[in-house]
């Protein structure tokens, strides 16, 4: 494996770069949609991008612009005030997502593309990245990482006491438009390198880890970063040492990680708990 490893650093140092970079910023959005409980965002705004894409192929336009154009149009939508709305916004978020899907599938059937590029599209391959397309990545991500970063105590007062933040004056409705563009920006951006089955990964399952192992927002972000990192590391060594695809190699490291670590974390508290010397521990 460790052979694995520097041959995977030698051979796709773009991808290895790539895929850390998209585990870091999607992971610190990622913990921002599990606080605002809505997680079902993340998988639909992946398959507004993979519509997107699909409907550039056909017009013959860049692939950012179509996933950007769609998944934008998604988050204008969604925008919306749904809580007065009779039905809960999971409705909304549901029938967004059959809707890319199912208009996905009629465009990729009109645009003439092949069972590989089908897949591509759906699924990504992390270790197909080119030089362009990581540099285009890493012009959308650092700076919208920076910009959640400066923001992060706003978005949380936000996320978490809503109520609260109209009291204070807050422009909540701005605040989370503001988050679900930017957060538009990430995924269309990413779409069509890692596709959406793994975007979807690091937006949700990271996160879940880090918000099982600590409570601090920084920390949280940090263990979440972190943990998208190894998944990455781990999961393109497997699937170089295996010959496995790349993408699902990655998520099922990662949720292995979701599994190990807090379970190790509870197991280690149990331990301490019960030691002998835990009293005398103690100050």
């Amino acid at each position: 494996m460790i052979d694995s490893f520097i041959e995977i650093c030698r051979e796709f140092p773009i991808a290895l770069l790539c895929g850390c970079l998209l585990a870091i910023s999607c992971s610190a959005f990622g913990v921002f949609v599990l606080t605002r409980r809505l997680v079902f965002i993340s998988i639909a705004l992946s398959e507004c991008s993979a519509c997107g894409i699909a409907m550039s192929s056909l017009l013959n336009l860049p692939p950012f612009l179509g996933a950007s154009a769609m998944t934008l149009l998604a988050v204008c939508l969604l925008s919306c005030d749904w809580e007065r709305c009779r039905i809960p916004r999971d409705a909304i978020l549901g029938s967004v997502f059959v809707f890319a899907s199912a208009l996905s599938v009629l465009l990729v059937s009109r645009s003439g593309m092949g069972l590989l590029e089908v897949k591509a599209l759906l699924y990504g391959d992390l270790l197909l990245v080119s030089s362009e397309e990581f540099r285009q990545i890493l012009f959308v991500h650092l700076p919208l990482l920076a910009i959640l970063l400066l923001c992060q105590r706003a978005l949380l007062y936000t996320f978490l006491d809503n109520n609260g933040a109209k009291v204070a004056g807050m422009p909540v409705r701005l605040i989370e438009l503001g988050f679900f563009v930017a957060l538009g920006f990430l995924i269309s951006s990413a779409a069509k390198t890692a596709g959406s089955l793994l975007v979807f990964c690091y937006l949700t399952v990271p996160p879940a880890t880090g918000l099982l192992m600590s409570r601090k927002m920084l920390v949280v972000m940090l263990i979440a970063s972190l943990c998208g990192i190894a998944s990455t590391v781990i999961g393109l060594t497997a699937s170089y040492h295996w010959d496995l695809a790349g993408n699902q190699c990655i998520v099922v490291s990662s949720c292995i990680i979701l599994v190990i670590l807090p379970a190790g974390k509870a197991l280690l508290l149990r331990l301490l708990r019960h030691s002998p010397f835990n009293g005398k521990l103690r100050p």
